[in-house]
């Protein structure tokens, strides 16, 4: 099965014939890039990384690492989310205000250089789950290849290792701003708070992490079985985290879920 959906996204990209692929470094933009220089050859091929204040600067040094592992041709534009009307305001339709930016700074990008299409990494999964960011998509005619192909994460990661990708195994991200409770105002300086607890928690051998950030409250949410690891570091991470700013540092007894916050929108 994961054969024939990889052969599907292959033709999707043999239609395409030249794509700018928005390129995040995750697994899924990954995966898509690396199918799509193979699919098209480099020359017709071009991924480019928004580098913003929603982007750690660890992932954007890992995105440059993997666009030349690959042997993709590699652009960087830099970016501000918070420059756009209505994104510091995060409501609902904040993920919205994200990729229509993002996709109105690589329009110009792929009509300049010659391109016929802009991909992005939206997946299988994604449709069951809010992500207003495809609205977006929709509105500037955007394809995900990987969601045309119905390929799910699981098969993304198995068809990941197949190709020795190092992502394969690589725990899931999502911009900063996804830790930010709705309502609550996005600033640089949460942004950066967010960013440091983060890193400070990979650093005691926690893989998937969020800090969910409800005002002065961080909301740690790890796999079930990295939670007895949170609590035995109990007492160096609230030290850590309240130094960055947090008054109140917790741990979710649900574990991590990616889009966790959409739960306040039901």
């Amino acid at each position: 099965m994961h054969e024939q959906k990889h052969q599907k996204l292959v033709s999707i990209l043999q239609e395409m014939k030249k794509v700018v692929v928005a390129f995040s470094g995750g697994v899924d933009s990954t995966f898509l890039l690396k199918v799509a220089v193979d699919t098209l050859g480099v020359r017709n091929v071009l991924a480019v990384t928004a580098d913003s204040e929603t982007y750690p600067t660890s992932e954007l040094k890992e995105a440059k690492r993997l666009a030349e592992h690959i042997g993709a041709r590699h652009q960087v534009i830099e970016t501000s989310e918070l420059a756009i009307p209505g994104y510091t305001e995060n409501d609902k339709n904040r993920c919205y205000f994200c990729k229509n930016s993002l996709f109105d700074h690589l329009v110009p990008i792929m009509k300049e250089k010659g391109f016929q299409n802009i991909v992005y990494g939206v997946i299988a999964d994604d449709m069951s789950e809010y992500r207003p960011g495809m609205k977006a998509a929709k509105e500037q005619g955007v394809r995900g290849p990987l969601q045309e192909a119905d390929l799910y994460k699981e098969e993304i990661r198995e068809l990941s290792k197949q190709m020795d990708l190092p992502t394969w195994d690589k725990p899931s991200f999502a911009c900063l701003s996804s830790r930010i409770a709705y309502g609550e105002t996005i600033t640089k300086a949460k942004l950066t708070k967010v960013e440091k607890s983060e890193a400070f928690l990979k650093t005691i051998g926690l893989r998937q992490v969020r800090v969910r950030t409800h005002q002065d409250i961080a909301r740690i949410e790890v796999e079930p079985q990295d939670m007895q690891k949170l609590l035995a570091n109990h007492q160096r991470v609230t030290e850590k985290l309240q130094s960055y700013g947090y008054k109140f540092v917790t741990m979710d007894l649900v574990g991590y879920k990616s889009g966790s916050m959409n739960r306040a929108l039901s």
